[in-house]
């Protein structure tokens, strides 16, 4: 049985700078669901297209599996990996920014139409391949394609055109040929929902990277770090908490802390605020203050100030290149007045007051 062709695939940034009898050919074999062999900068990749059931068929039979495997979805560009409603979007967002064109697969929890068939309760794997002749290639297509690496289940993946052509012989109608794979690795994937960050497969991305670019170091600060700053530090917390479905936000790579401007070390939370949260059922008793020392402020990733009075502080210490990171709690700019020498009506309204800025703030998180 003859080999199957070998075509050229550039490196290219556009649907319009791929060769048209190569666009032509690509898409009647996957309208026809046959099987294309694709380059990433991970490994080869057999592509189907996703919502032909026969194509898939043929997928799992080139690759051997005994039970059915969902295949990843691959799109040509972020922007269309992350269309549609989408859980965790801000966070999905920032990995997106980090890694994609790249070696991420997220496995979300959500199935756009037409990839049903390859969703796995409601999850469903998807990656935008750094290769730019791929990504040209996928974003012309008028349907959505899955893959998987190329290679027989239980081998190692194949990173080089020719290998593919010599395994898939009579499973594949070509293979396009983007060169050998630069990582020569599958990529990492990663289950990302509510009450989900796991690493399935370890590639060149591990979990402590993940971790630092999906989540947030936020710092919040006020005067002497025993009323409002505390208060906005276990209610964001808390916030957090049920967004992600996790009583463990760091899972998430997310760290929440608060300080003073003015604070000295070790000072507990007022009396009247742990009153108040308790009620809440959140627990401010082991809080202990913390000034605003620049170890702090460098490593935050959004600072955010009960007053301008405290940004206006805390912009004298920092450099010009940190001021974006240093907001004001209330969105629209308002101060939150402080409560201490209150009674519990005052502190019940600054909680209130807080509570509703950090649930503004709290898409711009998740």
């Amino acid at each position: 049985m003859a080999l199957p062709p070998i075509l050229p695939l550039p490196d290219v940034a556009r649907a319009g700078d791929l060769p048209q009898d190569l666009l032509q050919a690509v898409q009647e074999a996957l309208l026809a669901g046959e099987l294309v062999a694709i380059p990433t900068e991970t490994v080869y990749g057999l592509a189907a297209r996703a919502d032909l059931p026969e194509a898939l068929a043929r997928l799992q039979a080139a690759k051997g599996r005994a039970s059915s495997v969902p295949f990843t979805w691959h799109a040509g560009s972020k922007q269309q990996a992350l269309t549609g409603e989408l859980p965790l979007s801000a966070l999905v967002g920032r990995l997106a920014d980090r890694y994609w064109p790249g070696p991420l697969t997220l496995v979300l929890e959500r199935v756009p139409e037409g990839l049903e068939h390859v969703a796995q309760r409601g999850f469903l794997g998807v990656r935008v391949p750094a290769h730019g002749g791929t990504r040209a290639l996928l974003n012309s297509l008028p349907f959505p394609v899955v893959a998987s690496s190329a290679n027989a289940s239980g081998q190692d993946p194949l990173a080089d055109a020719e290998g593919v052509a010599n395994q898939f012989v009579g499973k594949v109608h070509s293979v396009l040929d983007g060169g050998p794979a630069p990582l020569a690795m599958g990529s990492s994937v990663l289950k990302l929902g509510r009450g989900e960050f796991k690493l399935l497969r370890e590639g060149c991305l591990n979990l402590q990277d993940l971790r630092r670019a999906a989540g947030l170091k936020l710092l919040f600060v006020c005067t002497g770090n025993t009323c409002r700053s505390p208060m906005a530090e276990a209610l964001a917390r808390h916030l957090l908490e049920n967004a992600l479905e996790c009583s463990d936000i760091s899972r998430f790579g997310f760290e929440v802390q608060s300080a003073g401007v003015f604070a000295g070390f070790g000072s507990p939370a007022s009396a009247e605020g742990v009153t108040l949260l308790r009620r809440r059922s959140i627990d401010l008793s082991g809080h202990h203050s913390q000034p605003c020392d620049p170890a702090l402020l460098n490593q935050a990733d959004h600072i955010y100030c009960l007053t301008r009075d405290h940004r206006e502080q805390l912009l004298q210490q920092m450099d010009g290149e940190a001021a974006h990171r240093v907001q004001l709690l209330d969105p629209h700019g308002a101060d939150i007045s402080d409560p201490i020498g209150g009674g519990p009506q005052v502190y019940e309204a600054c909680a209130t007051a807080i509570e509703a800025c950090l649930r503004a703030r709290l898409q711009e998180w998740v």
